[in-house]
């Protein structure tokens, strides 16, 4: 009991160390900066928004919202970009960018994992979904953890592995079934869903779950195994409810979107149901996942530090970013 009481008193010092106003005196203007930064980065590539947001998911699954997903390999780090989750992730000169801007007029201050908070929320914002209110005060690790992103939720899982990786986390079936929403914009290759086609697990049939006028669609889209498509075959580059509509007629892109809706008895049908019916529903709920998922662990106060590159741990004993509060 005195262990659980420590760890609940140490969660919530964390948690209460981030502040929506943690940069209002050292950058009052980061908000500005990060949004000129996206729009302009996704008016050059309309899968930037869903590049930028994938960073802060894989960031904040694997040991906390820490800006360790963008450490490349260096002596003592063995690059999470080399996991088996984040194959294929792409956009880290798009989170270079924004850090630069960032640096010019504020040097030293912000943190790269809050970079990805606040380029997330403005990369749903500004292509149609909701806003929300980002918190602020992460710092950035000096570590990275290969291990954990080979373990980050992958496309071919079922649900209750997909549910045990969110538990673990403190994020429960609705933040499931909210965050995955994400996947109302963007594209995914075609090597992480094609085994749906044909002999689905060893069956010999496609996947039955899968609406077979859809499925010879993605068939002749997918050229090869690296062919990118769609998300979302409606309204694809634009943030909206039409996932979980898509899901209601069999036309969820992967295996991990589908089985929220098609395992039979589950209770994610019910909430996909329910975020599928009207779209202020959808939205009120993944702005508090976003929160809720973007307070997984932050490193807060003397911990870590403020990474000057986003892509390298600063030197010790050399210019690093300096406390703000």
């Amino acid at each position: 009991m005195a262990l659980l009481f420590f760890l609940a008193l140490l969660f919530g010092a964390s948690y209460a160390q981030l502040t929506d106003n943690f940069y209002d005196q050292t950058c009052p203007r980061l908000p500005n900066i990060v949004r000129q930064q996206v729009k302009r980065a996704i008016e050059t590539d309309i899968r930037a928004g869903a590049k930028l947001i994938r960073f802060h998911f894989h960031d904040c699954f694997v040991q906390g919202c820490d800006g360790s997903v963008l450490l490349e390999d260096a002596p003592g780090i063995d690059s999470e970009l080399n996991g088996l989750g984040n194959l294929g992730i792409q956009g880290l000169e798009i989170v270079d960018a924004i850090k630069a801007a960032v640096e010019s007029e504020c040097p030293g201050v912000v943190s790269c994992a809050d970079v990805l908070a606040l380029a997330a929320k403005q990369s749903v914002d500004v292509q149609g979904g909701p806003s929300w209110r980002v918190l602020f005060g992460r710092r950035d690790s000096r570590t990275a953890n290969r291990t954990g992103a080979d373990e980050l939720p992958s496309p071919f899982e079922t649900l209750e592995p997909l549910k045990k990786k969110f538990e673990a986390l403190g994020l429960d079936s609705t933040d499931l079934v909210a965050l995955s929403g994400a996947h109302t914009f963007g594209r995914s290759r075609c090597m992480f869903f094609s085994g749906r086609f044909s002999n689905f697990n060893g069956t010999g049939q496609p996947d039955p779950t899968l609406d077979p006028t859809y499925r010879q669609e993605l068939e002749r889209a997918c050229i090869d195994g690296e062919t990118r498509v769609n998300f979302d075959p409606t309204t694809p580059d634009t943030f909206d409810k039409n996932y979980y509509t898509n899901l209601q007629a069999n036309r969820g892109l992967l295996t991990s979107d589908q089985v929220l809706f098609s395992t039979p008895g589950a209770d994610t049908i019910e909430i996909v149901n329910r975020l599928g019916s009207r779209e202020g529903t959808f939205f009120r709920q993944f702005r508090l996942s976003m929160i809720k998922m973007g307070n997984i662990r932050p490193l807060t106060g003397n911990q870590g530090e403020i990474r000057i590159n986003c892509r390298r741990v600063n030197e010790l004993g050399g210019e690093a970013g300096h406390d703000v509060m």
